[in-house]
């Protein structure tokens, strides 16, 4: 067998309307290097303060949960192909007006319609993945999802890095090119919209989903705990006095092992639960070499690992949440599971710069690797938690 059949072997059998949606998304998020400098060009180009620049930013990080609400409506009312089509446009003339303001107040605008449209299309593309996936495959379509998204990642900071020197007003362009690109790929290529019905008798019935709400408080726990490694990792490495560029050799090595790890989702006799409870065990055993770490090498040994369990539990929950949900409702059941990433984005700054402050790294590390493994093993009551309703 050749390498390269070795590695898509885990992805054998899925539809073609989910390549199609991960190379689209990965094509999107190659070029979408532009968001870190969005702070540097409002203090660069429009001379906005400090102070200016970080509300700035705050506001677009909360427009993006109102945007994710939106596109789980979107998706069940207008359609999964019209919706992610509909937020890569808006994300598009969000990022040419910002790359063609002359003052402040226009590219503040801009900012704040770039959070709005972007996370439309995350609910649409993670419930078109389940429309044309069997439940069994799930795990491995989302992890392909996931895979994708990793490497065109490590690609865009690469590319970011390259690209940096240029007038960064042009970056934005390019991102927008990216954007449309990737709109006319899903509208030319993906499945036709289905009609739905009875969406707006579910409004309220989502909500009122009790499972649907305990499996947000345990994403958004497991999201806490991702962002604060996202965050955390590299002021570790700053504290240990390790050099700055580590963080980029750490994001390269969990991309590829996302990657390479995909055949462990397709263990037999590991279903959702059982998957998540090692998920946990894997990101605790990462968390705690982490807080112990003295050297690049010890690092990324523990990114192997946490990156291992990122991989069952990114996948995991999402083939839940698109569990819970009717058909019908799919899109704004996929909405609000997501939110868990808006609060954590929240939470977690705060959590790793106040537990850095009074426990240093191994404070952080070993109490977040506590809290992993408190979530292994109440997976079991999770599990007569959200069982489906009796009849």
């Amino acid at each position: 067998m050749s390498a390269a059949a070795t590695l898509t072997a885990p992805w054998r059998g899925l539809s073609r309307a989910v390549w199609i949606l991960v190379v689209a998304r990965a094509v999107n998020r190659i070029g979408a290097f532009t968001l870190p400098f969005l702070g540097v060009v409002l203090t660069v180009e429009f001379g906005a303060s400090l102070g200016e620049t970080g509300l700035i930013l705050a506001v677009f990080g909360v427009a993006t949960i109102p945007s994710r609400l939106l596109g789980g409506q979107l998706a069940d009312r207008l359609g999964r192909r019209r919706t992610i089509v509909l937020g890569l446009t808006g994300c598009a003339v969000a990022q040419l007006w910002i790359a063609l303001s002359s003052t402040l107040w226009s590219a503040v605008l801009a900012a704040i319609l770039l959070g709005l449209a972007f996370e439309i299309y995350e609910p649409p593309s993670q419930a078109t993945i389940a429309d044309v996936t069997d439940p069994s495959d799930r795990p491995a379509a989302y992890g392909l999802l996931g895979a994708a998204m990793a490497a065109a990642g490590v690609l865009a900071g690469l590319l970011a890095a390259a690209v940096s020197h240029w007038d960064l007003r042009w970056l934005f362009v390019a991102d927008a090119i990216t954007c449309l690109s990737c709109a006319v790929l899903v509208a030319l290529a993906l499945p036709a919209d289905v009609r739905r019905e009875h969406v707006s008798a579910t409004a309220v019935a989502v909500w009122r989903d009790r499972r649907l709400v305990l499996l947000l408080v345990s994403g958004t726990v497991f999201a806490t705990i991702y962002m604060q490694l996202v965050i955390g990792v590299p002021l570790t490495l700053l504290e240990q006095g390790l050099p700055e560029s580590g963080t980029g050799f750490i994001l390269a090595v969990s991309a590829v092992t996302l990657i390479v790890a995909q055949r462990l989702l397709r263990v037999q006799k590991l279903d959702d639960f059982r998957s998540i409870a090692v998920g946990y065990v894997l990101l605790g055993a990462g968390l705690v070499v982490c807080a112990f770490a003295q050297t690049l090498t010890v690092f990324l040994l523990a990114t192997v690992l946490w990156s291992v369990g990122d991989l069952f539990l990114l996948t995991r929950y999402l083939t839940q949440a698109s569990g819970l949900a009717p058909d019908h409702a799919r899109g704004r059941y996929l909405a609000v599971f997501g939110l868990s990433w808006g609060i954590a984005t929240a939470i977690a700054p705060l959590t790793v710069t106040q537990l850095l402050e009074s426990a240093g790294p191994e404070g952080l590390w070993l109490s977040s690797a506590a809290v992993a493994a408190v979530l292994a093993v109440l997976q079991p009551w999770f599990r007569r938690r959200l069982a489906p309703a009796a009849p």
